[in-house]
This record gives structure tokens, C-alpha cells and sequence, in this order.
């Protein structure tokens, strides 16, 4: 006859056996996570379809699927999230006109770069830097406001002194269309230029426009409308203005846009002109009206 101790391994001994851990009482007990179980233990897991159902029922991906089908603020805060980065690429994405606006301004700085040939002494045609300056002077506001007024001082005639007049106030609105949108734009000049300019303002370390280009084909356009001169004294004035604005580029002073916006403005500004032309009868009743 076996002895209770007997009984008590042989109950100890039928616990401990591997056809109890899956239950216990009709309880299922759950091993731990961060020790590997033996293979006959995985065995019976994978045998039993109520442990595969614990597992899934486990699985990071199904608390991942639970968390995101809650439905609570914070997931739809995360869907937000996720969208944004996505509606700031679509904003990023490069127009055509912008595309076509880079590709300008890079031709624009490399042509220029390669036109400045006489930016310094050391460069290619260094030898003829003296005379482009001199070109520049005799584009440059200043000389030309002290000419007009001298003119209109000495002038004798009334219509000798209308012309004069009329010039000056063009000098005075070119000076000062220029430099508001010289304000505005705020374009600097070519990384290789010399601030060794004659003359300069505030306003004349921005590059775009040409004040000298603007003014070059506003006086070349006004001479030859309200000057008698000779053909080969026009053809001068023509290539005094052309020679003026090609000379801003050599020098590195401007890009090639802004000589080429300078032209087009100052051919403009003539018009303005002609619409404002005043005559010596009307500066007289305008001096009355102030007095």
C-alpha cells in the first residue's frame, strides 16, 4: 500500500507535468514574456487554439489596430499630422514661371560675370578700366544737372530755355524713379564689383535699375527730338547711349537685366515727359500760384 507521502509526490510530481500548465483548475495560466518556454511547452501553445487566440489577442500590431480604431482626439490629431508634411510638399513644388524665373537669373549672373572684363585692374581688359570710367562719368546724374542748369542760365531764348527746363525737370523725375525702385527691388550689385564709383548715394549700393542706362536713353531720346542736329551727331548720341549702358557691365557695376530694364525705363520716362511738357507761360502762372 503506498504511503501518503508517496501520494503527495505523485500529486506534486502530476502538477508539475507538462499537461497541466496549459490549466490549472480550468484556469489558464500565462508564462512570462522574458524567458523563452521549452519547446514541448511551445508545442502544446500551438496546439491549443484558446493560447494562439492569447497571442493574437497580444500581438503589438493588434494594440496598434486598437489604439488607432479608438477614435479619440489624439489619433485624429495624429492624422493631422501626417497630412502636413504631405500638403508642404505639394506646396513646395516648383512652378513653370518659377522655373523659367531661376533659369533667367542664372544666365543673367553668369553672362554678367563673363561681361565684366573690366571690373578690375587684374582682369582681362584691366587696360581699358580709365576710359570706361570716364564713359561713367559722362552718364552720371550729377554733371548733367550742373550742364542743363549752366544752359538754361546762359540761354537767351524762350525756346532754348523751354527745352532746358524741361530737360531738368526729366533729370530730377529719372533721379527720383529710379531710386524708389531701387528702394523696392533692393537687388545688390555683382559679387565682382568695385564700389569705386563717382558720386555715390544710398540708394546706389542696390543695382537694379540702371541709373545710368535709365538716364542714357531718356537725354539720348530727348536731344533727338528737341535738338537740330546733324546725322552723324545723332548717330553719336546713339552710340554714346548704347556705349554708356554696355559700359555698366563691363565695369561690374550692374547685371545685364538691370541695363536692359534701365533702357526700357528711361525710353518710358520720355513719354512721361512729353505728357507733362511744361511751357514758360505755364511755369509763370505756377510761380504766380506759389507767390
Amino acid at each position: 500500500m503506498p504511503s501518503p507521502k508517496a501520494k503527495n509526490n505523485g500529486g506534486r510530481s502530476s502538477s508539475s507535468s507538462p499537461s497541466s500548465v496549459g490549466s490549472n483548475n480550468g484556469r489558464y495560466e500565462f508564462m512570462s514574456l522574458s524567458r523563452t518556454p521549452p519547446p514541448h511547452l511551445l508545442q502544446r501553445q500551438g496546439s491549443d487554439p484558446t493560447c494562439a487566440r492569447l497571442r493574437a489577442s497580444e500581438s503589438p500590431t493588434r494594440r496598434r489596430g486598437s489604439a488607432s480604431s479608438s477614435g479619440g482626439p489624439s489619433s485624429s490629431g495624429a492624422g493631422a499630422a501626417q497630412q502636413m508634411p504631405e500638403e508642404d510638399c505639394m506646396r513646395l513644388n516648383p512652378s513653370l514661371v518659377g522655373i523659367a524665373l531661376s533659369s533667367l537669373l542664372a544666365v543673367d549672373l553668369w553672362l554678367s560675370k563673363r561681361l565684366g572684363v573690366c571690373a578690375c585692374e587684374d582682369s582681362s581688359w584691366g587696360s581699358v578700366r580709365p576710359l570706361m570710367k570716364l564713359v561713367e562719368i559722362s552718364g552720371h546724374g550729377i554733371p548733367w544737372l550742373a550742364g542743363v542748369l549752366y544752359c538754361l542760365y546762359k540761354s537767351d531764348s524762350a525756346a532754348g530755355q523751354e527745352v532746358m527746363l524741361n530737360l531738368l525737370m526729366a533729370l530730377i523725375l529719372d533721379l527720383v524713379l529710379v531710386g524708389v525702385v531701387k528702394a523696392i527691388v533692393r537687388r545688390r550689385r555683382p559679387s565682382h564689383n568695385r564700389m569705386d564709383m563717382f558720386a555715390t548715394f544710398s540708394v546706389d549700393r542696390y543695382s537694379f535699375p540702371s541709373g545710368h542706362a535709365t538716364r542714357a536713353a531718356l537725354c539720348a531720346r530727348f536731344l533727338l527730338a528737341h535738338l537740330v542736329l546733324a546725322a552723324p551727331l545723332r548717330v553719336l548720341v546713339l552710340l554714346w547711349a548704347v556705349l554708356v549702358g554696355l559700359s555698366r557691365v563691363l565695369l561690374g557695376r550692374h547685371n545685364v537685366t538691370d541695363v536692359a530694364f534701365g533702357f526700357g525705363m528711361g525710353y518710358c520716362q520720355y513719354n512721361l515727359v512729353e505728357a507733362l511738357w511744361v511751357s514758360p507761360v505755364g511755369l509763370q502762372g505756377m510761380l504766380g500760384l506759389w507767390n
